[in-house]
This record gives C-alpha cells, sequence and structure tokens, in this order.
C-alpha cells in the first residue's frame, strides 16, 4: 500500500442515497408482467441490487430463453424512466457526502446503474461539488455480486481497496465488497433488515445517511478520514 495515496469512501447509489429500491422493484415487475411472467414483487426486491443479467437468472433461472433479455431490460428502462424528475435523496444524503469530504475522503459514487440513470440520480443527490468519480454499468464486465465495478471505482479514483470503505443497502453490495476485502457499511433503507446485512458479513449498519452522518465519528468511515484543513488549524492553534 502506498503511504501517499488518499483514502476514499464508495458509495452505492440505488437504495442507499437516492429512495429507488422499490421504484426498481415496482418497473422489473411490470416488464416481467409484460412478458407473463409471474414474479412476487417480494423476491424482485430481494434481487435488487444485482445487475440485470444476473437478476434475471435468480427470478427467472438460468436455463430461460435469454433472448427476451434484452427486451425486459428494454420494458425495465421505460417504466423507471417515468420516475426520472421524481427521484428524491434519502434522508441527508448530500450532507453525508459533503461531510466525507470534509474529512478528506475521497468520495466515490460505485453504481452500475446505466449511464443515462447515472445522470438523473445525480441530479436527485445535487452533490457533484464533493463528488470525485462516477462510475456506470459500461464499466464493469460483470455486474454485482460480482467486483467489478468496485475494481472500477478503485481504478478511476486512484483508489486502493486497503484505504476504502464501501456504503451500501444490499446483500450484494457486502457480498461485492467482501471479494475486494473492503469493509463494508450496510443502511437499512433499501428494505434489507439489519440482521440480513449483519448476517452477510457487514461491518456495521445504519437506518440510512441520516443516521450513517449522525454517528460518522465513531463510524468505520471514521477510521478512513484524515482531519480537515479546519480541524488542522485548530490543532495548530
Amino acid at each position: 500500500m502506498s503511504a501517499d495515496r488518499p483514502d476514499g469512501v464508495l458509495f452505492d447509489v440505488d437504495g442507499t442515497l437516492v429512495d429507488t429500491t422499490y421504484l426498481h422493484t415496482v418497473s422489473w415487475w411490470e416488464a416481467l408482467r409484460q412478458a407473463e411472467h409471474r414474479v412476487p414483487m417480494a423476491a424482485i426486491h430481494r434481487s435488487i441490487g444485482m445487475g440485470s443479467d444476473k437478476l434475471l437468472d435468480h427470478l427467472l433461472g438460468p436455463e430461460r430463453d435469454r433472448g427476451e433479455d434484452g427486451k425486459l431490460r428494454a420494458a425495465h428502462d421505460g417504466f423507471f424512466g417515468e420516475y426520472g424528475e421524481r427521484l428524491v435523496p434519502l434522508p441527508r444524503a448530500a450532507e453525508l457526502l459533503r461531510a466525507c469530504a470534509a474529512r478528506g475522503l475521497r468520495v466515490v459514487l460505485a453504481t452500475s446503474a446505466a449511464a443515462h440513470e447515472v445522470a438523473a440520480l445525480r441530479a436527485a443527490l445535487d452533490a457533484d461539488d464533493v463528488i470525485h468519480t462516477v462510475t456506470c454499468s459500461a464499466d464493469a464486465e460483470e455486474s454485482k455480486p460480482a467486483p467489478d465495478i468496485l475494481v472500477a471505482a478503485l481504478e478511476q479514483s486512484g483508489l486502493e481497496a486497503g484505504r476504502v470503505v464501501f456504503v451500501g443497502d444490499s446483500v450484494w453490495d457486502v457480498a461485492a465488497a467482501a471479494k475486494l476485502d473492503i469493509p463494508c457499511v450496510g443502511l437499512t433503507c433499501g428494505g434489507t433488515s439489519r440482521g440480513e446485512l449483519a448476517g452477510a458479513g457487514a461491518v456495521a449498519v445504519y437506518d440510512d445517511p441520516a443516521a450513517l452522518l449522525g454517528g460518522l465519528a465513531d463510524s468505520p468511515l471514521a477510521t478512513r478520514g484524515r482531519k480537515s484543513p479546519r480541524d488542522e488549524a485548530g490543532t495548530q492553534a
């Protein structure tokens, strides 16, 4: 590990910083229903966080006719796109990003959302002034729970796995981080329980960005954060 490399925090976005988990659930349910696949919403919700290929494998089985995958993805994107201007951040999400940046952390959005969705997510967050790097689905060969999107985030941001923490809302986030030995902080605001996230290996679990912000000084993120210039000035006074 290079001593002069910066510390950072990688954030999942859907369900972690922006309140989209159930919108994706309904959009996939509608897309599957159109194609005459009757899949309960509860099963779909528990798959959110995977990439679309793995989600469809999980819900329809790996032996399905993959020829309709493109149509299903397009239908999901169409339904989800209808929510674009109504996306809202989860409580104090932008403040959390700014607080991390103030601690000297490099803030990275490690999302596997499609490029056109990323624009809407960033607009909802309204925190571009402190975001260093943003990934999208085109940056990863395999989707979560494979770690490809995290590898891309590290490479693009100039960070190392040993100097970051990942924040996500699904067991798939925790699994992806574990493959790179990156500690993962779980948030339950995506609808996955505290017990499931902890059981999957999350090093700490909070309700939402506001709760993590409130406990930031004692969180796993604090061990990565260097002092802000203001803190340094106070130490020298």
